[in-house]
């Protein structure tokens, strides 16, 4: 196999987004390809009823507001409803896209070839990842965008003023997540890395393991554990990390004030800010593990 298949091979079996949280809205894909979403809808972030066939879902999470949500289909286009100002949206000529992930004002997508693109805000350098290779996963904070590469390294790109872009030494990585100004990755042997801006305490993991995945909200830091538990640490004004009880998880997301987690029987639960709605799914079944 040539190293292009074998790095697409790669990313497709990197597990895709089922859930996503955004700053007041969460979404959530389905087993039947469908999309559902709840929450703060002021700019039609939650207008996903007509999407099809999608494998992956992310929201655009910021701590001062405004959101949007993307969609990656089957066929590898994107498709991206809610707010536009900075043309985060603008994804329709996208082709042969393997993930994606959605940043306050902005789209990121990695193509089956491993390399980035990027459309929104770019103030801060945040969108300049077009000369990234070999990538197979990103996440989008706020203001920075980190890449993790099939070698394990992670690269990073925009603002840096709390070092959360110090990633260049990083190693043995498996998954990134990015908040408002903080990043953390996900180790081979199940402990926890992170850098940034830590004043609430949104990088204390070092005490974490046996972890399999992770999702980092605007102050907050999720990971689930091999045994379905989850742990949490960072703001918890809203009660986002209160989530010691949960059991039987097999994802996570993130959002500004809100957690989420999705069970094994396709069930989802959330915790935190709810004023907007952004934690009303317990009608929400059936969806894609």
């Amino acid at each position: 196999m040539n190293s292009f298949n074998t790095l697409k091979l790669t990313i497709n079996r990197w597990p895709k987004a089922s859930l996503a949280a955004g700053y007041r809205h969460s979404v959530a894909l389905k087993a039947d390809g469908t999309v559902t979403a709840t929450g703060d809808n002021k700019y039609g972030q939650c207008e996903t009823g007509g999407w099809r066939d999608i494998v992956a879902v992310a929201a655009g999470n910021a701590h001062t507001g405004n959101s949007h949500t993307a969609g990656l289909r089957a066929d590898g286009t994107v498709v991206a409803v809610g707010w536009n100002k900075h043309l985060q949206c603008e994804v329709s000529g996208w082709r042969n896209i393997a993930a994606i992930a959605a940043g306050w004002r902005r789209t990121v997508g990695i193509q089956a070839d491993g390399k980035v693109m990027a459309v929104g805000r770019n103030n801060e350098g945040q969108c300049n990842v077009s000369q990234w290779q070999g990538i197979v996963a990103v996440a989008a904070g706020d203001w920075h965008t980190a890449g993790l590469q099939m070698d394990g390294s992670v690269t990073a790109a925009g603002n840096n003023r709390y070092g959360q872009c110090h990633v260049s030494g990083w190693r043995s990585i498996v998954a990134v997540a990015a908040g408002y100004l903080h990043t953390a990755g996900l180790q081979t042997d199940g402990t926890v890395v992170a850098v940034g801006m830590n004043q609430r305490g949104q990088c204390e993991i070092s005490g974490w393991y046996g972890i399999v995945a992770i999702a980092a909200g605007s102050h907050h830091t999720v990971g689930l554990k091999a045994d379905g538990s989850v742990v949490a640490a960072g703001w918890n004004e809203h009660g986002q990390c209160e989530v010691s009880g949960w059991r039987d998880m097999v994802a996570v997301a993130a959002g500004c004030a809100h957690t989420l987690g999705l069970k094994s029987d396709g069930t989802v639960v959330a915790a935190g800010r709810n004023l907007e709605g952004q934690c009303h799914n317990g009608g929400w079944d059936d969806i894609r593990l």
